[in-house]
């Protein structure tokens, strides 16, 4: 360990207005009452990029227990790792206490693979700093001082635009595996280079993602996937070998997706497209749903499930039920789906087979439907790629914008014309 370096506002260049009022509140609140308190991790990082950061994290020598009474609003959190979370109506933010190295003892156990089990020890700013995974990720602010507190050489890094790993990469990961996705998402979030020593184990380490819970790797390929980053996310889990622990259909699928002369199918235009459209969406601050990613990395699976139970004389609606349940069933091996986004993503599969039917009542009924939304863009998406004629997503797009006796007209010619094209019967004469 070595002395940390303290940067004044005259060299870092961060404004404290800039920094969350709440935020501030908590910090001059724990100072005030003689704890040490500090804004710390991304919200630093993101201030010296010049980035407005999204969350305002804090870490102090007060325990748990300590920072509620100073602020009673605070509600504790965790048993692996406790948190106190300090509450302003339905907003929260985070406040850590610092932690120390592992020991043998029942609150910083660590399990035979390497993995963190209990990491309740706590300790000194200097530790903390080194207990954090990437140098960018461990420098704090003073607030009282304006000063950023660096022990590890992340500002160095952060001028550099590198990302380093804090000690040796590889017990790092050991420790706990998601940092292999941490670093994937910030380096192509932020720009960054990941330093050679701490990419060096990651493709041989892949496979310890598998003894990650399932509903943790949820929120994981949320932040991966709804960074703005996507596209570039997905390569880089590619390229490092994670992305078959996390969507181990869609890798298949992706990697089966190319004909004999290199060229990309459908699916793997599909994802792309759907990614480039969230992407844009978070870029322009509009929302997203996790079911409409689970729709698209699996939709190469639906559908081919789909055709097979088609095939065997199902009938349609039960041969998507069966085809969904079937790449479900697979999937939540990895990542745990919540009902309400596995129920949405089924239901924009199960409304494709609606797009075709072009008669009055059913147009209507579709239109109204709560998923109308989401399964209209999917089936877009898919019009796009060449897996419908792009035909039919411009009808349902001008059918939304015209009025309700337009729209009655468009069915009835849509319905004329399909009617005028089936053969005629011969007559047994």
């Amino acid at each position: 360990m070595s002395s940390a370096t303290k940067i004044p506002a005259n060299e870092h260049g961060i404004n404290s207005r800039e920094i969350d009022k709440k935020a501030r509140t908590i910090l001059n609140s724990l100072t005030d009452a003689g704890y040490e308190a500090y804004l710390v991790g991304g919200a630093v990082r993101d201030l010296l990029l010049g980035i407005i950061p999204k969350d305002f994290d804090i870490a102090t020598n007060a325990t748990p227990e300590q920072i509620k009474q100073v602020l009673p609003s605070t509600r504790i959190i965790g048993r692996r790792f406790r948190l106190a979370h300090v509450h302003f109506g339905r907003e929260y933010f985070e406040v850590a206490t610092f932690r120390a190295p592992h020991n043998n003892s029942d609150s910083g156990l660590v399990g035979q693979h390497g993995r963190i089990i209990h990491d309740n020890v706590y300790g000194t700013l200097e530790e903390d700093a080194y207990r954090r995974d990437f140098t960018v990720n461990a420098l704090f602010y003073d607030l009282k001082n304006a000063e950023v507190v660096d022990f590890v050489g992340g500002v160095s890094d952060l001028k550099k635009l590198q990302l380093r790993m804090i000690g040796d990469p590889e017990v790092r990961y050991r420790e706990d595996p998601v940092r292999m996705l941490r670093a994937i998402r910030f380096a192509s979030k932020l720009g960054l280079k990941i330093e050679k020593e701490t990419e060096a184990p990651i493709r041989e380490l892949a496979s310890l993602l598998g003894n990650i819970a399932p509903a943790r790797l949820f929120d994981e390929s949320l932040k991966l996937f709804h960074s703005g980053q996507a596209i570039k996310i997905l390569e880089a889990l590619r390229e490092y070998q994670l992305f078959q622990y996390l969507f181990p259909e869609a890798e298949t699928s992706l990697a089966e997706d190319i004909d004999k002369d290199g060229n990309e199918g459908s699916y793997t235009q599909l994802v792309y497209a759907a990614l480039e459209n969230t992407d844009r969406r978070i870029r322009a601050d509009m929302p997203v749903t996790p079911a409409f990613l689970f729709a698209v990395m699996l939709w190469k699976r639906v559908s081919e499930g789909f055709k097979m139970y088609k095939e065997l004389g199902n009938p349609a609606l039960q041969s998507m039920h069966s085809a969904a349940s079937d790449a479900f069933s697979e999937q939540v091996k990895c990542i745990s789906v919540p009902r309400r986004f596995s129920n949405m993503t089924r239901e924009i599969w199960t409304l494709q087979g609606l797009f075709s039917f072009k008669n009055e009542r059913r147009v209507l009924r579709l239109l109204d439907h709560k998923r109308f939304r989401a399964s209209y863009d999917f089936m877009c998406l898919r019009a796009q790629c060449g897996e419908l004629p792009m035909s039919e997503c411009n009808w349902w797009t001008l059918i939304q914008e015209v009025d309700l006796k337009e729209k009655k007209a468009m069915c009835h010619a849509a319905s004329s014309s399909k009617h005028s094209r089936k053969p005629r019967r011969r007559s047994k004469n």
